[in-house]
């Protein structure tokens, strides 16, 4: 590194991606595993285990572009393009569930009486929990956007403020989505439609777990200083998939939630 003639940064080599790559390989199988049994103390210890390798490996990348300064100007649009292309392939990997959604609305197949949603389906009221889920997303849409302009204008207490609630609003509906699975009527081996509702609404709330938990770093970096108004790439591509997060969210609601009903 001491000799490098490129404005690249090479890392060293750590054990964080293939452990990673490992435990989640391990979560799959668990969760096929658990298809068939009640409850596996196993999934809940892998599940752990990666939260802590997810921590140490987070805790590197928050030394190298703080304490040690790799992230150049470089380094930040090479991230940026990163960010870009790995939400344009989640873009790509829900428009299968809006085909497969779709497809059966436009020619509902003989074997559910060709009529969407089945007639032994009873679905939710749009009005009642999708709705206020809605609400929750674009409140924090609008709270983490606001936490952006306060880094910039170099307000950290309502930064910090806007932030924070961004986080609760995360968790408050992922809440509400596990209470709405529980009062279901139907379940993902219900015909088509409970296979891709459960499928399309399970990964957006595996998406805003895997968001929430970029905000919830973001709001521990900002409250150790580690963010500034010129450095704060971190807490952007955060505020970026959140955004994605939302945009997911409006269409799968007016989709599935409003269309076809």
């Amino acid at each position: 590194m001491k000799n490098k003639f490129h404005p690249f940064h090479l890392v060293n080599l750590r054990p964080w991606p293939i452990l990673r790559a490992t435990l989640a390989w391990s979560i799959t199988s668990r969760i096929t595993s658990k298809f068939n049994s009640n409850f596996n103390l196993m999934l809940l210890l892998v599940i752990f285990i990666l939260l802590i390798r997810t921590y140490m490996w987070w805790k590197d990348v928050s030394r190298e572009s703080t304490l040690q300064g790799f992230h150049q100007t470089t380094i930040i649009n090479i991230l940026k393009i990163g960010i870009i292309l790995f939400i344009i392939s989640e873009i790509l990997f829900f428009t299968a569930f809006f085909w497969a959604y779709y497809h059966s609305i436009i020619r509902p197949s003989s074997e559910i009486g060709q009529t969407w949603p089945p007639n032994i389906i009873k679905t939710f009221n749009p009005i009642n929990v999708p709705l206020l889920n809605t609400i929750i997303l674009i409140r924090s849409g609008i709270s983490v956007t606001w936490s952006h302009h306060a880094i910039l204008t170099n307000l950290k207490k309502e930064s910090i403020f806007r932030l924070s609630l961004t986080c609760i609003l995360g968790i408050y509906f992922t809440i509400l989505q596990i209470i709405e699975y529980f009062q279901a009527e139907f379940s993902i081996s219900d015909s088509s439609y409970g296979s891709t509702f459960f499928i399309s609404t399970g990964f957006h709330g595996l998406h805003v777990l895997i968001g929430s938990s970029f905000l919830i770093t973001s709001f521990y970096r900002l409250i150790k200083l580690n963010n500034s108004p010129r450095h704060i790439i971190g807490f952007e591509l955060a505020t970026w998939y959140w955004h994605f997060v939302d945009i997911i969210w409006l269409f799968l609601y007016i989709s599935i939630y409003w269309w076809g009903l």
